[in-house]
């Protein structure tokens, strides 16, 4: 008898969502293993490899025993880098039952579904993005490493259109890039960058997952 494919899952918990436009709503998170960038500055390096084997419906039924408890449609597809992987056939088994899918994906891989939220969070130093994506974002979230300046925030808001939020999320709440981040956000604002918002990891204010 033939085995169901299998995607490597490295944990699947709830939570509120910590980051971007969404921040605050309750959602079950399903975080994939493995990752084609691995940013030195990611604070998810856990993701980067190992994950346990695990089907569609197996991954179904963990988040239908979690919202059974803990009551929400939104699930969070995140990695690592989820679309390392083939979630066509898990996608297809959440929307049937019922659930609000969020991706959230460093956009360098090509995106072969629809999705209720998609954030594209471009990393450097390339911050390459596959032709496909930059129409279908909800929101682009630009992790404020020592690297990101001016000039590629607005390389990024002109690729994304000015409709699509731009978000500065500070790097792993570090006080440097806290501090970074309004700078930058005051010379964006300045210079008419439209559509810049300010954020933070509230999952880290919190001291939550």
């Amino acid at each position: 008898m033939r085995l169901p494919p299998t995607l490597k899952i490295k944990e699947i918990f709830f939570s509120a969502e910590g980051e971007g436009l969404r921040q605050g709503e309750p959602t079950i998170f399903v975080r994939f293993a493995g990752c084609n960038l691995r940013c030195s500055f990611c604070d998810t390096k856990y993701a980067w490899t190992g994950g346990q084997p695990m089907s569609s419906p197996e991954i179904l039924s963990k988040i239908v025993g979690i919202s059974e408890h803990l009551p929400t449609r939104w699930v969070v597809l995140t990695g690592g880098e989820p679309l390392c992987q083939n979630l066509k056939p898990l996608v297809r088994e959440l929307k049937k039952a019922g659930y609000l899918l969020h991706l959230e994906t460093n956009g360098t891989r090509p995106l072969n579904f629809k999705v209720d939220w998609l954030t594209i969070s471009p990393k450097p130093p390339a911050y390459k993005i596959s032709p496909d994506l930059p129409s279908r974002a909800r929101e682009v979230k630009l992790v404020v490493t020592r690297d990101l300046d001016l000039k590629i925030i607005k390389k990024m808001r002109k690729l994304f259109g000015e409709k699509i939020p731009l978000i500065l999320q500070p790097q792993s709440a570090a006080s440097w890039s806290y501090r970074k981040a309004w700078k930058l956000y005051l010379e964006a604002v300045k210079t008419r960058v439209p559509n810049i918002r300010l954020s933070c990891q509230l999952h880290k204010v919190y001291g939550i997952k």
